[in-house]
């Protein structure tokens, strides 16, 4: 079996490391970017050479704040964290974007002309014709497609999206395959490309920052607060941030022999040997593959059967095969906390666990946990900050305020 050796890399001697600026690329539940001080000032009081291994990546906040200064391995089960984490630690060669868009178009055009619905958002004068144009668009779901590239126009159209909008994600998404295909794009320009594609949907689409559900035009204010987002153009969007993003991969992004992967986390850990993990599991009772999924059916483009209640294609459009994890069960998240403590213990790294007070596990029995699984050979403690969660509703729920706990088990 292969493993993930500790690097002997570690800065000087009382030398505080000060996280980088990066640009956040998507709308992400729970992400560390607020508090990124605290965590990187955690993982320095216990670090003493090797990676830095973030296990739960989510949308790579780690990576982009640490990427210049630690050897990172970052690892999620989702596909989507390692394109963007791999923004982050994967410096870019040549990217020409006009000639991508350029291509693109043309794939758009082919596409958009084998739609003979009106799918146009314009002429409407009421709540009533507003919402027949939205039935329009969600209607596609029913037409058949012969081109390979149709997966969002035919499942998300009118949904997050308008038709308009998936069409130019299909067509993207198509230009970006066919330069990975020729030898163009290697990893890291793919994963650029394609993370500025989530960019895109993520500030195109008319949801409140995930993907459970989209809303529904049920009042006039709604209507023209959802029509912002139809009216917006993905496109433009995708290439003024990839422009964004070009320059400032090749100014700021330095390969420290970076690792990236998409294990589960017991795997990531079983390949690793010392270190230092950095473990943000989800602590939600829903799942983040439910928020998500869009975003994951992008990245893996694999025309995913949808899921059905009642005989009928459930609203949010979700994979019928999605992870689950465990952290999110109560029947299981006690279990997947002691395999997390024996695999960092097995691997012979520190730790530093990301808590919060609103989590499903008290900190009193993830200490008994810890102590337990981690016995003698480490020391173990809690440190804490307050700050707010960002919920990502758009109304009076926006944030709430949670107490943002740091267990830390450093090996003797």
């Amino acid at each position: 079996m292969t493993t993930l050796a500790a690097i002997d890399y570690a800065p000087e001697e009382e030398q505080l490391v000060t996280p980088r600026a990066y640009p956040q690329l998507i709308k992400y539940m729970g992400s560390k970017a607020k508090i990124i001080n605290f965590v990187s000032e955690s993982i320095q009081s216990i670090y003493n050479g090797g990676v830095v291994c973030d296990l739960f990546s989510g949308a790579a906040s780690l990576s982009g704040a640490l990427g210049a200064s630690y050897p990172i391995l970052t690892n999620d089960i989702q596909h989507y964290s390692s394109l963007i984490a791999s923004v982050y630690l994967k410096p870019v060669k040549k990217i020409d974007s006009e000639s991508l868009m350029q291509e693109a178009t043309d794939y758009y055009k082919k596409a958009r002309a084998k739609i003979t619905t009106d799918i146009e958002y314009e002429g409407f004068d009421s709540l009533e014709e507003f919402n027949e144009i939205e039935e329009r668009n969600r209607a596609l779901i029913d037409q058949t497609f012969r081109h390979h590239y149709h997966l969002f126009v035919k499942n998300y159209s009118g949904t997050w999206w308008s038709a308009e909008q998936c069409l130019w994600i299909d067509a993207i998404k198509q230009a970006i395959d066919k330069r990975a295909k020729n030898g163009e794009f290697k990893q890291a320009e793919y994963a650029l490309t394609m993370s500025t594609l989530l960019h895109a949907m993520a500030y195109s689409s008319q949801g409140t920052g995930h993907y459970a559900q989209y809303r529904d035009a049920k009042t006039e204010s709604s209507m023209l607060d959802i029509n912002i987002y139809r009216q917006k153009i993905l496109q433009n969007l995708f290439v003024k941030k990839l422009d964004q993003m070009i320059i400032w991969s090749k100014e700021n992004v330095t390969d420290l022999n970076h690792s990236i992967t998409t294990l589960n986390y017991t795997d990531c850990l079983k390949k690793l040997k010392g270190g230092t993990v950095y473990a943000d599991p989800p602590y939600a009772f829903v799942h983040y593959s439910r928020f998500y999924h869009a975003m994951e059916t992008l990245c893996l483009y694999d025309y995913p059967d949808l899921q059905i209640k009642g005989g009928s294609i459930v609203k949010g459009r979700y994979r019928e095969e999605r992870h689950q994890s465990p952290f999110c069960i109560r029947s299981q998240v006690n279990g997947a906390f002691e395999d997390l403590f024996a695999g960092v213990k097995m691997a012979g790294a520190n730790l530093a666990l990301s808590y919060s007070d609103t989590a499903m596990i008290s900190l009193e029995t993830l200490l008994d946990i810890s102590k337990k699984t981690l016995n003698s050979n480490y020391e173990i403690w809690v440190e804490d900050l307050d700050h707010q969660h960002m919920t990502m509703g758009r109304q009076n729920d926006r944030s709430r305020d949670v107490k943002e706990l740091m267990l830390l088990a450093r090996k003797n």
